[in-house]
């Protein structure tokens, strides 16, 4: 049966604490107390001023004897009272007598010795002169509101400045909040809206994620079996290829309250405030369990503790990492708390952090292979208008060694570069433009460079092409330009092949091939140029890692001096001794002349090739694969491999088709550049 006596109301929005009716309190009542009592004061008593005059009136008054009695208040104001049956004259009321009676008239005095003389002469043929009283007088009301309102306006600017800053600080005021935790909260009211559907490639990474996302969501199917849920798990893996937005899905899946900071959101000048910051996200995520921790970019406040000789064991960074260290896995318990971090400095982060019991895994999230790629690419063309000849497995084959971000950056320039052009769909030169865009720069076809320049230019990338066409290891070119791009001068990409492992002879010959160019510049000029800087950098270091590092050297044997973890920058000596320097010195200048040496024999049987295809890239400025086939023949050792399988033939959106990839070689630099870096 319906209920007839329904008394629901609505509610109203100032009740406060259940009690209807009655308005919530507001700061500002504050101020408008003291305003009304301010003009109070200030205005309290006017019917007791006395009417003011001047010496002229005065001096009339006491020719004609008027006045009854003169009183110098505080030897500044003279109060003149007039007789009784006098005071009709000056149109004065008759108030009668007593204590409260107050001044008919008042005179502002200068100087109190030429008041009283003027008052003498002005009664000299006065029978009954009268003299000038003084009185001494302490107005309490005024004199109390001039100490204490300044006091009362300052401590209310102080309320209103902390108040307003109190709204732009996280979890409450800069000064008195200051030691709270600045975690952003995701909760059913804020919740986010990414999940793994957003999150193409990272399958290993996703299962490991998942796994504890559906503990969150059925607990008891893992308890009953006795098995307990990692407290932590630290996604580790280089820059943009997808942790923070994992972390996001891991949100968006679990449906549970997730705070969400950076390693930096601990870090403060004030000492204390790190480690405050730490109790207070734990206390609120143990009110909030079950609940997810996201910290970003961990190694803020991670690094290894007592490396840092300058500051002492006294450092605020290693309190903050003490207090976490007892939080993740102390006395106290944290059931239901489970914390994800994510850094791209795992050898730096401390041993402690790491230890089963805090962060039991490491889901390492590394760069993505060809079909993560294609996954990658497909969700970040989705938004996008492409053209139908648009092929998202060949754009995948494009861009070995780009992170989901680079990707996610092609296909914004891609957009950008369409619409640049005013067309209605983005097409495939685009993305290609848009690759070699990201790669190697702007282009830079204003820039000036006189015949013989631009002859070196091309010499040198030739080089570079005919070696790496020769050399059966060496990555195959698929595109050399010598149109300046950023600071190069010119420029050659490569599809390098996706091996997890690298041979010595592999090594040795990408070191022949970007020695190419110098090579070449030997060859047909007999003097090298400045140009080769990018090419000498590269292959020393690569020379010194497989000295030093990979243990492929003869002379110094299966030794390497690689530190994982990373503790070596905060030292100040070398692992290896003197003698051993040396040799590592003259086994790394070996292994570089040696490919130099087999460069300049490779280009010396080639010559005539070489010259031919330097003559091609200076009339076409831009060379591609087929340029290289027509007069070197094909490469019989890059037959059935699949990265290699690229349709680059015309078609009828683009009239010539750019092949890009991220490995790329920048040869020749403006000699200006040169001497600054030097």
């Amino acid at each position: 049966m319906a209920d007839n006596n329904n008394n629901t109301k609505p509610k109203n929005p100032l009740n406060t604490g259940g009690k209807p009716g009655k308005p919530k309190f507001n700061f500002y009542w504050i101020y408008g107390i003291m305003a009304v009592i301010f003009i109070a004061l200030t205005f309290f008593g006017n019917d007791t001023i006395s009417k003011d005059t001047d010496w002229g009136e005065v001096k009339i008054m006491l020719n004609n004897g008027d006045v009854d009695k003169i009183i110098l208040v505080n030897k500044e104001v003279a109060e003149i009272y007039i007789k009784e049956d006098k005071k009709s004259t000056y149109d004065i009321k008759s108030e009668g007598s007593g204590l409260t009676k107050k001044a008919d008239f008042s005179y502002q005095i200068g100087s109190i010795e030429t008041f009283e003389k003027r008052v003498q002469e002005a009664q000299k043929n006065v029978q009954e002169p009268i003299f000038v009283r003084n009185e001494t007088r302490q107005d309490w009301g005024k004199d109390i509101f001039g100490w204490v309102f300044p006091i009362l306006l300052l401590v209310g600017v102080w309320f209103f400045i902390m108040r307003m800053m109190s709204r732009g600080g996280a979890g409450g005021g800069q000064i008195f909040n200051i030691g709270k935790s600045k975690a952003q909260l995701f909760d059913k009211e804020s919740s986010v809206s990414v999940n793994f559907k957003d999150v193409a490639g990272l399958k290993e990474a996703k299962v490991e994620v998942m796994e504890i996302v559906d503990f969150l969501k059925k607990p008891k199917k893992y308890t009953e079996l006795g098995g307990k849920i990692p407290k932590g798990a630290l996604l580790v893996g280089p820059p943009g290829t997808g942790k923070t937005l994992l972390a996001k899905a891991v949100a968006g899946e679990a449906k549970v309250p997730f705070f969400s900071l950076s390693g930096s959101d601990f870090v403060e000048m004030f000492v204390g405030v790190g480690a405050s910051r730490v109790r207070d996200l734990f206390k609120q995520a143990k009110e909030k369990a079950p609940c997810i921790i996201f910290i970003d970019e961990i190694d803020a406040i991670g690094r290894a503790r007592g490396k840092n000789a300058m500051t002492g064991a006294n450092d605020e960074r290693e309190n903050t990492l003490n207090q976490l260290l007892t939080e993740m896995d102390g006395f106290g318990s944290n059931a239901g708390v489970i914390i994800l971090a994510a850094t791209n400095r795992a050898d730096i982060l401390d041993k402690a952090l790491l230890r089963a019991g805090r962060f039991d895994r490491q889901i390492h999230v590394e760069l993505p292979e060809l079909e993560e790629r294609r996954a990658i690419f497909e969700v970040h063309t989705k938004p996008l208008k492409i053209g139908t000849k648009v092929d998202i497995d060949m754009l995948a084959k494009q861009t070995p060694g780009f992170s989901g971000a680079d990707i996610a950056n092609v296909c914004n320039e891609a957009a950008l570069i369409a619409a640049r052009q005013d067309k209605v769909k983005i097409e495939k030169q685009d993305f290609f433009d848009a690759i070699d865009r990201i790669i190697g720069g702007l282009e830079k076809r204003s820039k000036i460079i006189n015949k013989h320049e631009k002859e070196v230019i091309a010499y040198h990338e030739s080089g570079h092409a005919t070696v790496s066409w020769l050399l059966e290891h060496a990555h195959p070119l698929v595109k050399v330009t010598i149109v300046p791009r950023g600071k190069a001068l010119g420029a050659a990409w490569y599809v390098p092949e996706e091996r997890q492992i690298t041979t010595a002879e592999q090594m040795a010959d990408e070191m022949c091939a970007t020695l190419g160019g110098r090579a070449a510049e030997q060859i047909i000029f007999n003097k090298v140029s400045t140009g080769a800087l990018n090419d000498l950098e590269k292959v020393s270091k690569q020379a010194f890692n497989m000295v030093a590092f990979f243990g492929l050297n003869d002379k110094l044997g299966n030794i390497s001096y690689y530190d994982s973890s990373g503790q070596q920058e905060y030292q100040f000596q070398k692992p290896y001794s003197e003698k051993t320097a040396q040799v590592i010195d003259f086994e790394v200048s070996k292994l570089i002349e040696d490919a130099y040496k087999r460069a300049l024999d490779l280009l010396e049987k080639n010559k005539d090739k070489l010259s031919e295809l330097a003559k091609v890239l200076m009339d076409k400025e831009v060379i591609f694969r087929e340029d290289l086939e027509k007069i070197f023949g094909t490469r019989s050792w890059d037959e059935g491999k699949d990265h290699l399988q690229i349709n680059r033939g015309n078609d009828d959106e683009t009239e010539t088709t750019e092949e890009s990839s991220k490995e790329k070689t920048v040869d020749i630099k403006a000699e200006k550049a040169v001497e600054e870096k030097a």
